[in-house]
């Protein structure tokens, strides 16, 4: 530890706090190294993952302190980087060697109770490998880091959504749900905002994916949802604590969101939005996408029109697509074709009982809804948290729900 010029205790004390599990000695070095690493780097730096693969990221940070040169880190890396690309890594790298700041962002992390989750433990996720030398060198996370190797597929779009692009965003997010699948996506306006809503009012699992630091939620208009994700999900990134985020770590964060998915819809996407960034970080890596027609006047599903047509994404109009695209229909419980064809259309035939189920006057709960139209709670519970997105359903004080009184009962025809 002294070759890091810092006092031992102050490194332990910094680590443990962000930390699931007891710091043993053997890995100290490694996990300190990897915050050096991330203060160090711009998240995607291809130069860095070569020489922390080739040498481990202990050595590789050392060396960096200790000022090798760049013929080093090409004999390091046994050729693998170019000695011009070295001088320019090292360019990059040593503006920002500084040991108060690997130490602060170790002390914000654990100030807002971030973990510190690195290659080799349980939940790092397994699609990383396909990154290559650009697989993050850690994540800081906040919330339930279960959910890093849960299957998922990611929901992005256009920031600037339309009513129908948000429309599909809920729609399939609640039918991925029901099958147990994680939704993934980024946590801004728009169709990522609906997406990780969706999965929240149905229960599921979702991951919030930040270009900045995990401690400064961004969007600000997204803080209340982002809390929530941290509370019943899961909020990732790459930048260490107290990063803003930038336009690179945005189309970096995109890769992020593409290797944790086994698919990546598009749901809507101007000619030149940000969402296509993720579309092609996933086709790089062998990943699935699809894209949602829109119609051919909306400038908003522009996007999707071209990657469909140019022949680089699927065409999905339904949750069975997919996950026949995501999941070629294996590992993921499908219900059955009927169902899904009604929750595409928006006529889920369990959302027309328990809207006939809702009284405007008379309170009732989840479980006496459950009761009344002969479905389980948390299924009961998802709907219910699907038809309050749309006011079809309210929760008052009291925690009962009842129909708002200027909605009519659903006719048999619906």
């Amino acid at each position: 530890m002294a070759a890091w010029g810092i006092d031992e205790h102050r490194i332990d004390t910094a680590l443990a706090a962000v930390r699931a599990e007891p710091v043993s000695e053997p890995e100290r070095d490694d996990l300190f190294a990897r915050a050096v690493w991330s203060v160090l780097i711009e998240p995607g730096d291809s130069v860095a993952g070569k020489l922390i693969a080739a040498v481990g990221a202990d050595r590789a940070a050392r060396m960096i302190i200790d000022r090798a040169p760049a013929s080093a880190l090409v004999e390091a890396c046994e050729g693998d980087i170019t000695h011009e690309k070295a001088i320019d890594a090292l360019d990059r790298w040593l503006p920002r060697l500084r040991s108060d700041d690997v130490l602060r962002s170790l002390e914000n992390a654990a100030r807002c109770r971030a973990r510190m989750v690195v290659p080799h433990d349980r939940h790092w996720p397994e699609g990383f490998a396909a990154l290559g030398p650009s697989e993050p060198v850690l994540l800081w996370a906040r919330g339930d880091t279960a959910l890093l190797r849960r299957p998922g597929v990611a929901i992005v779009g256009a920031r600037a959504a339309t009513g129908y692009g948000e429309h599909v965003a809920m729609e399939f997010t609640a039918g991925l749900a029901a099958r147990g699948v994680a939704i993934i996506s980024g946590g801004a306006y728009g169709i990522d905002g609906m997406a990780h809503r969706a999965a929240l009012a149905s229960a599921a699992d979702t991951i919030a994916v930040l270009a900045g630091g995990v401690d400064r939620l961004y969007p600000s208009g997204h803080d209340a949802l982002l809390t929530r994700v941290i509370a019943d999900g899961l909020v990732i990134g790459e930048a260490p604590c107290g990063s803003a985020p930038t336009k690179w770590r945005f189309l970096q964060r995109n890769r992020v969101i593409a290797a944790l998915a086994r698919a990546t819809v598009v749901v809507e996407a101007g000619h030149r939005s940000g969402a296509l960034s993720t579309a092609n970080h996933a086709l790089d890596i062998g990943r699935p996408v699809g894209a949602v027609p829109g119609a051919i006047t909306s400038a908003a599903s522009a996007g999707c029109h071209r990657i469909i047509r140019e022949g680089f994404a699927v065409c999905v109009t339904s949750v069975t697509e997919i996950m026949q695209l995501a999941f070629e229909g294996d590992g993921v419980l499908e219900l059955p074709a009927d169902d899904d064809a009604a929750a595409s259309s928006g006529d889920d035939p369990v959302h027309t009982r328990v809207l006939d189920a809702l009284r405007p006057r008379r309170g009732q709960t989840t479980l006496d809804i459950a009761r009344a139209v002969g479905e389980s709670e948390s299924r009961v519970r998802a709907v219910l948290g699907l038809l309050s997105i749309d006011d079809r359903a309210l929760c008052g004080d009291d925690a009962l729900w009842r129909r708002p009184e200027n909605r009519a009962k659903p006719s048999s025809a619906e």
